[in-house]
């Protein structure tokens, strides 16, 4: 499948069908149907889940949890002190080490190395400051901050929700909620693991009901998921590394299910990717507890050899998610589904809809 283009994982999607809002309550969402076999797909509900699902299915979630990763700054010369100018868009996007990240600013080229930037609280108090150590390309840097008590509570009080560069509007109080999962415990993405969205605790509870057994893997979103994929061939396409965890439990709860033959249900295509990265680690091997990074990057021709079933909302155009759902069920019965979505009006992206790709 080398001879594939970027391209070709095209389509047309109006503006309006891009959800610039979550639906008025979690869960109300439509669900598109596709069988990977087949080819064949219909509507249905998300609340319909569990009726999907099989007594014995291993359900897997993406416990990361979004932190407010979106904050503004002023600018200071470290070696001038001059008194800070200038707003300064600070999009926080992985740990790079003891207090320090990697980040993208707006706009880029006004900050440089050597600089200081000053982060204020709602009264204007300075509560953070950060020295840029290292530019990278596309507005990206490298930032030391100055040690504070406790980061992450600093960043729940100046921080804002990370929306997506497609939602044209500010976050709001309800994005705090809205934008996370009900399940999130383990603090570190700058993006939400969307198919898990749709999810309240009393459709955990119906599937759990169906005798599906649940588990959790974590894997720390970073903001690759929406950059531009800036090569024309597939082959070409290389991703940001992202880290995840595997625990004991899920470990085993893997293993149990592959020996006794049981379906392995992704939430999301984090889940795929982690599962999926884990599974070559192992080549062959039983599933360890462990923690790590992958930059995998899942594209038609893939061979699965853990994932059977996959939740996940609709992606952007030639979009590495993209791919990998193509690779999962095919690109052209995906990208006919698409094409169905759009006649049907359903609604796109990160607080948009959902497929079940069974």
């Amino acid at each position: 499948m080398s001879d594939l283009l970027i391209q070709d994982f095209d389509f047309e999607l109006p503006e309006e069908l891009i959800a610039q809002q979550p639906p008025a309550e979690r869960g109300q969402s439509r669900m598109l149907m596709l069988n990977r076999a087949t080819g064949e797909f219909r509507d249905s509900k998300f609340q319909e889940l569990p009726t999907f699902l099989r007594a014995g299915d291993l359900l897997v979630l993406n416990d990361s949890r979004v932190i407010p990763a979106r904050l503004y700054a002023r600018r200071t010369l470290v070696r001038e002190r001059e008194r800070p100018t200038g707003r300064i868009e600070v999009m926080l996007t992985a740990p790079a080490g003891p207090n320090c990240w990697r980040a993208l600013v707006r706009p880029g080229r006004k900050v440089a190395n050597g600089e200081r930037l000053v982060f204020p609280g709602p009264t204007g108090e300075t509560l953070l400051e950060a020295d840029v150590l290292e530019r990278g390309e596309f507005g990206e840097r490298l930032l030391e901050f100055i040690p504070t008590d406790d980061f992450f509570a600093v960043l729940d009080k100046i921080g804002h929700m990370p929306l997506p560069p497609y939602i044209h509007r500010d976050d709001a109080d309800a994005d705090r909620e809205r934008y996370q999962t009900v399940y999130a415990r383990e603090r570190g993405s700058v993006a939400a693991p969307t198919a898990g969205l749709h999810f309240t605790p009393a459709l955990l509870e119906a599937v759990e009901a169906r005798g599906v057994e649940i588990s959790r893997v974590t894997l720390h979103v970073g903001l690759g998921t929406f950059a531009p994929l800036r090569v024309e061939r597939v082959e070409d396409v290389r991703l940001h590394s992202e880290r995840f965890t595997l625990s004991a439990e899920t470990a085993d709860a893997l293993n149990r299910a592959r020996r006794e033959g049981r379906r392995v249900v992704a939430v999301g295509t984090t889940v795929v990717r982690t599962l999926e990265s884990i599974s070559g680690e192992a080549q062959g091997r039983e599933f360890a507890a462990h923690s790590g990074e992958t930059s995998i990057f899942i594209s038609p021709g893939f061979k699965f050899k853990v994932v059977g079933a996959l939740l996940t909302n609709f992606h952007l155009p030639q979009s590495s998610l993209l791919m990998l759902v193509s690779a999962f069920a095919g690109r052209e019965r995906v990208l006919a589904a698409y094409r169905y979505a759009v006649e049907e009006r359903y609604r796109f992206f990160s607080y948009g809809d959902c497929m079940f790709i069974s």
